[in-house]
Parts: C-alpha cells; structure tokens; sequence
C-alpha cells in the first residue's frame, strides 16, 4: 500500500511539475510575443496587443497542438512542423492576426486552414463561433478529434476547399485565412459582412507575401492594407 500510495505521489507530482514548466514556458512565449510587437510596431501600427488577445494566447495549451516530439518546442517563437507538409504558425503571428481581427464575443469567425486547431482555439476563447476549413482530409479529422478532446464546443470544422469559404453560416464577423495565396478570393469577400475584417496573407512562393488587412466599410466598399512581410505555406486545392 505504502509502495502505491508513494507512486502516485510521484505520478501527481511529476504531473504539477509539467504543468508548472509548460506555464512557464508559455510566460516567456508571451515576453518574446511583446518583443516581437515593439521591433514590428511601425508596420502594425501598435506597440501592444489587446491584453484579451495576451490572455487568450496565455490560455490555450499549444503543446496539445503539436506532435509529441515536437512538445519540448511547443512555447518557442517560431512555426512548427505539424506532418501533412502544413506547419503550426509562429506564436507573435498568431496573436498578430488575432489582434487584427479586433475579436468581440458576439462574433462568428470563418477560418480558412485549421491546421492543428492552434488559431481557432485562440479565436475560440474570444468569440461566440468558430468555423474552420481545412483541405487535407487527414489532418481535418485529426484535428477535429483534437478540438473535441479539448472541450472547445463553439469550434465546428469542415473538410472542403476554403477558397470558396462557407455559405450556409455566411455572412462572418471575420475571416481569417492561415495559407498564402496570390489574390484575395472573392468568394471570402462575399461572405464577409459589412464592417467586417479578413486578415490573409498574400503572395506566393516565388514572390514577396504580405499579411494582408482587408476591410469592408457599411457601404460594402474594400480597402485593403499591407501589414507586414510574412512565409505561410501555400493555398492549395484548385485555386
């Protein structure tokens, strides 16, 4: 009894201590995420981050979004490889792009690539819905299984071409779009309601990408602003 009780002692305690690293992990991604944003700040024309966004970021366990391997990793600025040639987005980009969105909890958000799920579970935290498209059938199915583990109930994916966004739960709040493409699909501009933002990077492999503001005013005119040069993987499907 002794020999138990003494080995679930160090079960838990081995627990908390993962725990507390990851914690601290994701407090010194947050220091880097505020640096990135001060050596960036005249491209996004802000020297902070909504402390919503900060919290959000604080909040969501990205060691459960990337493989196994890759967790010693998890909390450092920078991109990972996530299998299936697709990759989970630097941390600074991820809040950058959240931030952008100007997120409200009465919004509904489409999200074009879910990827590992990382973005939407960020989004997750400050909207009322998530909708999340993702291509690679695999990798849809993993991820969706993923995000129900997780408990993110207000997160409902779909395996299709995210260039044609999702018109059954049109129009969106905003858009967020986390692969590269050389033009602003139509079809996401369409569904995109009037004062709302879509943030996309734009470009291609062969030519300079730049995350991309685009916003429609209450009148549905476009206008569109260059943020910053960013590297996403490229949209694929047959756009």
């Amino acid at each position: 009894m002794k020999i138990w009780i003494f080995a679930q002692l160090v079960l838990l305690t081995s627990g908390l201590v993962m725990a507390d690293d990851y914690a601290l992990q994701r407090q010194q991604m947050l220091t880097e995420i505020e640096d990135d944003v001060r050596l960036t700040a005249k491209h996004i024309n802000k020297k902070s981050l909504n402390m919503q966004v900060i919290q959000a970021m604080n909040t969501v366990p990205r060691h459960e979004f990337v493989p196994d391997k890759m967790r010693f990793m998890a909390y450092q600025n920078r991109p990972l490889p996530i299998g299936y040639g697709q990759t989970i987005s630097q941390p600074y980009i991820v809040a950058l792009m959240t931030d952008l969105l100007q997120p409200q909890p009465d919004q509904r958000v489409l999200e074009i690539g879910t990827g590992s799920g990382y973005q939407a579970a960020v989004l997750a935290k400050l909207v009322s819905q998530v909708y999340s498209i993702e291509i690679i059938e695999e990798l849809g199915k993993v991820t969706t299984q993923r995000l129900d583990q997780l408990g993110y109930d207000n997160i409902e994916t779909r395996i299709a071409d995210g260039y044609d966004g999702w018109l059954e739960h049109a129009p969106f709040d905003s858009i967020i779009v986390t692969a590269a493409i050389s033009h602003i699909p139509p079809p996401l501009v369409q569904q995109l309601k009037k004062g709302g933002r879509m943030i996309i990077p734009v470009g291609t492999r062969f030519q300079t990408q730049y995350l991309t503001l685009v916003e429609k005013d209450m009148q549905g005119a476009i206008t569109t602003r260059q943020i910053l040069p960013v590297s996403f993987v490229p949209f694929t499907g047959g756009h």
